[in-house]
């Protein structure tokens, strides 16, 4: 007999708005999110599921044990918020200063909360094992990497998946695309030194300013002529600093930016080209500069087989319409790419537009006045627990 996830899902929304709304109001940042994790263990309490933490986050394992002895899949949702200020106006709205849950984090932990609940109704029936990932620290804090240094995801699964929420995309659709997914996104920090003086007199100076300016245009250059735009790279300067005020050449400058590509070799390829290209033109003026290059995550790259296999269940339970293949990567950055680089598996997204709205005109991700259709977490919620029933009842065929 045929499973119907979306009603089994839809049953439990009510439970799945209050958790997400309680998350919401109180948002954690970084790789320490207490009161997340408990309500979280509250929600779970009473279900057949061992939970293991580990010593570096506050993140947890539920695993569900099939009375088969067969595969593994990981099931994952991320927990932490941003640190900014939120203006929706919403009654739920953050009681936290400083922090919002702006990227749909909330949202997640709720789906991957419903899905515990429905493959736990079913689990005499489950093939083999569901490990459910809650991780913290997914904004920037390599929560995935620390997860599985601290050995929670031992031994590793057979496959892998996770969702996320996009505010401006289709009510209710689903999207995903074999290969990268997102890319890497890697931090430069750039410091060029010359020499301070009066500002009326800057040929007894170094002014480091116009250097700064001139890389600056430069690496855009240096992004078009020597990058492949078949494997490409965006490097964008977000914050240049120097000087205190208007009559002094400042003696530094700095620049802070970000490097995102989809590939490894282009990753090392920018990463040697920026050294070389900002010292060389600070060298021209007979300053110095300085390039260090803090790596982030690495690219999300979804295997083929589990892509295909998320296709068939999420047309199987929701229609043709409820998904899109996507026909290039998104330039954004996940650290679920820490998972996938250790097993098969995929990432998909999950357009939250509210239902009948333009969702062009919606706010996106990270912004202060980011919100959600909440209806579209029983579809996740129930997208979770197909793909994970299918891949357990036949891998990747399934």
């Amino acid at each position: 007999m045929k499973i119907d996830w979306n009603a089994d899902a839809l049953a439990v929304l009510p439970d799945l708005v209050a958790l997400r709304r309680a998350i919401h109001a109180e948002p954690e940042l970084g790789l320490h999110n207490p009161r997340t994790t408990a309500k979280i263990r509250d929600a779970l309490a009473g279900l057949p599921l061992t939970i293991t933490e580990g010593p570096s986050t506050t993140g947890l394992i539920a695993t569900l044990a099939g009375p088969q002895n067969g595969r593994t899949v990981l099931l994952r949702g991320d927990t932490d918020a941003l640190p900014l200020h939120e203006d929706t106006g919403l009654d739920f709205s953050s009681a936290t200063p400083g922090a919002m849950h702006a990227c749909g984090h909330d949202s997640h932990v709720a789906m991957l909360v419903g899905a515990a609940k429905l493959l736990c109704a079913r689990r005499e029936q489950l093939a083999g094992t569901v490990q459910f990932m809650f991780q913290p620290g997914e904004e920037g804090h390599h929560g995935a990497r620390f997860m599985l240094d601290d050995g929670l995801i031992d031994p590793l699964p057979d496959a892998a998946f996770a969702l996320h929420v996009m505010p401006n995309a289709p009510h209710g659709v689903f999207g995903g695309r074999p290969g990268p997914l997102l890319a890497a996104t890697d931090r430069l920090h750039v410091t060029i030194t010359g020499r301070g003086g009066h500002a009326s007199m800057p040929h007894d100076a170094l002014d480091p300013v116009p250097i700064a300016c001139e890389i600056v245009g430069a690496i855009q250059s240096f992004v078009t002529r020597r990058v492949s735009v078949f494997d490409p790279a965006v490097v964008t300067i977000g914050k240049i600093e120097a000087g205190t005020t208007d009559n002094i050449i400042p003696e530094t400058a700095k620049m802070l930016g970000t490097i995102r590509t989809l590939s490894a070799r282009t990753r090392a390829d920018v990463a040697v080209g920026l050294e070389r290209l900002v010292t060389g033109i600070a060298a021209a003026h007979g300053a110095t500069a300085q390039v260090r290059i803090e790596q982030g995550f690495p690219v999300t790259i979804c295997d083929a087989r589990a892509v295909a296999l998320g296709q068939r269940v999420i047309e199987d339970v929701f229609g043709a319409d409820a998904w899109r293949t996507m026909a290039s990567p998104v330039m954004g950055g996940e650290d679920f790419a820490y998972v996938l680089e250790k097993a098969s598996g995929a990432m998909f997204f999950l357009g939250a537009s509210h239902e009948g709205s333009d969702w062009t005109a919606c706010c996106g991700l990270h912004s202060n006045r980011m919100m959600l259709d909440e209806k579209v977490m029983a579809r996740g919620a129930a997208a979770h627990a197909a793909i994970a029933e299918r891949f357990l009842g036949g891998g990747f065929d399934g």
